[in-house]
């Protein structure tokens, strides 16, 4: 099928390759077969809503059934020395750039976004990887604290795995998103039992496959497959720790399920990511990260900016490029580069996106750009949108697309551009382009999001893993990457050791002079500040 773009010119043809070249039957038998299901389920690719496979469906006993397998292989992993539980993860990084055509295409067929983006998803995964491959070790090493008695009292602090962790995986970054919780996980000492969304859970499979063939155990990582509601509830039944990625509305659920056994979470959820572009901007740098900003993975992607700031200065010069760059945006359902916007994932993603533009255009707003369902393409596809004239009374304004839409708004002075962009609940990310980076540097402290980006759309806070990465407000609990990242999915044991005196009277002290001894080493102890 030829690519096309959004003013309607034709691009280079896709090569000849099928979604059925890429998912055999030998390939679904082959990943599946340690999927624990006593049903079947069918998927479908979003590219042309052909079927796809045929897979495995899990009961909440066959739930039960997979937590146990993880459990009885996950003290034996635990024991592992973490240098050689991280050298899997060094492995599967090495594996995986090896067979990286393999799993493109089946980031393709499954989730329907373009081969570069589908490659983001492999910078992302293999990013973690190799950073906990190296740093495990040193996140995870015991930390010798100051005892109540100093050189009398020896305390360490060491980290105990957690167990079990329940990962619940959503469909738009299969790969980047289970592996990117996982392997912090797998460091760490944990099994884990992942439900994906169905629709992607070939991708999982194939990340776990590598991850065996790397080394990790085979009952160290099980998979199971059904709605959400059941199988997703069942996970967090049995779970130690949860780790959740997908809508708020899910996540508050996920939270009271987990609170209801003293089991933590962490959550990253939605978000209406906006972007300022202030008066002393680069227009053209501006524009191009705009678009990227807006329409990667056709705006389906949690970092993505859906609401744009732009000062009055500049707006119809910035909007010059940025419109230009939309319109010139391709389209295309093939496997293979050449293509820059990609599928939606179904026809519920589909329903939201149109019904977001058709209700903002009912009630008065313009479409400066895009505004159609591309079903000449494939069935969920649709063109990146920039709204203009959107206001407060469209659901557009506050409701996250998860979609290539996005509203364009003008204002006047920093302090105003703060107030838009705070009025929101969420507050994952947010992008601020300047060419005054020590001006930037003291709005992002005022910005109430997760991560800040400057002069760059998302990829810049997201990709820098040693730095924690995740949400405020409605945005989520907890962070991935860096040392929470790894932490999160421990318990902190203290060890303390007493020698010579004990921490009490002595033999033949009386409690009076017990005290006022313990009060002159208190106040000696505030005199030689120590701790």
């Amino acid at each position: 099928m030829a690519i096309v773009s959004t003013n309607g010119n034709p691009v280079a043809p896709t090569g000849p390759r099928t979604t059925a070249d890429v998912v055999t039957p030998a390939l679904v038998a082959r990943l599946t077969r340690d999927v624990i299901g006593t049903g079947r389920t069918s998927t479908s690719t979003p590219l042309t809503g052909e079927p796809l496979a045929e897979l495995p469906e899990s009961s909440p006993a066959d739930v039960t059934a997979a937590f146990v397998r993880a459990r009885d292989a996950q003290e034996d992993w635990a024991a592992t020395p973490v240098a050689q539980r991280a050298a899997v993860l060094l492995r599967f990084h090495d594996l995986v750039l090896k067979a990286q055509e393999e799993i493109l295409d089946l980031i393709q067929v499954e989730t329907g976004k373009t081969r570069l983006h589908a490659h983001e998803e492999i910078q992302g995964a293999l990013g973690t990887a190799r950073h906990y491959g190296r740093r495990a070790a040193a996140y995870l090493k015991p930390r010798r604290h100051r005892g109540v008695v100093p050189m009398l009292t020896r305390v360490v602090e060491a980290r105990r795995a957690k167990g079990v962790i329940g990962q619940i995986v959503p469909w738009n970054y299969p790969l980047a998103l289970s592996v990117g919780d996982a392997v912090p996980a797998f460091a760490a000492g944990n099994a884990i039992v992942t439900k994906p969304d169905t629709q992607t859970a070939l991708t999982v499979l194939w990340a776990r496959e590598r991850l065996v063939e790397a080394g990790l155990p085979r009952d160290v990582w099980q998979i199971v497959l059904g709605d959400g509601p059941v199988v997703g509830s069942a996970v967090i039944a049995e779970a130690d720790h949860v780790t959740f990625t997908g809508s708020t509305a899910t996540g508050r659920l996920v939270a009271k399920q987990a609170a209801d056994r003293l089991v933590g979470v962490s959550l990253e959820l939605g978000g209406k990511n906006a972007l300022l572009v202030l008066e002393d901007a680069a227009l053209d740098r501006a524009a191009e990260g705009a678009v990227r900003a807006c329409f990667t993975s056709a705006g389906q992607l949690c970092e993505s900016v859906e609401r744009l700031y732009v000062h009055e200065s500049v707006a119809d010069a910035f909007l010059d490029r940025f419109l230009a760059r939309t319109k010139a945006l391709s389209l295309g359902s093939g496997l293979g580069y050449g293509a820059q916007i990609g599928s939606l994932a179904g026809a519920r993603q589909l329903e939201a996106v149109t019904r977001h533009v058709d209700e903002a255009v009912s009630k008065g707003a313009t479409v400066l750009a895009g505004g159609h369902h591309r079903s000449d393409v494939g069935p969920y596809f649709y063109e990146p949108t920039v709204l203009d004239g959107v206001q407060p009374s469209m659901a557009v304004y506050g409701e996250e697309t998860f979609g290539p839409v996005v509203s364009v708004y003008r204002f006047a002075d920093e302090g105003e551009a703060l107030a838009l962009a705070n009025a929101t609940p969420y507050g994952l990310n947010s992008s601020v382009w300047s060419r005054d980076t020590r001006r930037v540097g003291i709005l992002a402290g005022r910005l109430r999001t997760g991560s800040v980006n400057v002069n760059e759309a998302y990829a810049a806070a997201y990709g820098s893993v040693q730095a924690p990465h995740g949400g405020m407000g409605d945005s989520g609990l907890g962070r991935r990457n860096g040392a929470e990242g790894i932490l999160r999915y421990t318990e902190a044991q203290t060890v303390a050791t007493q020698r010579l005196i004990p921490l009490g009277p002595s033999r033949g002290m009386d409690d009076a002079s017990y005290t006022a001894l313990m009060s002159r080493v208190l106040g000696a102890m505030k005199t030689l500040r120590l701790r």
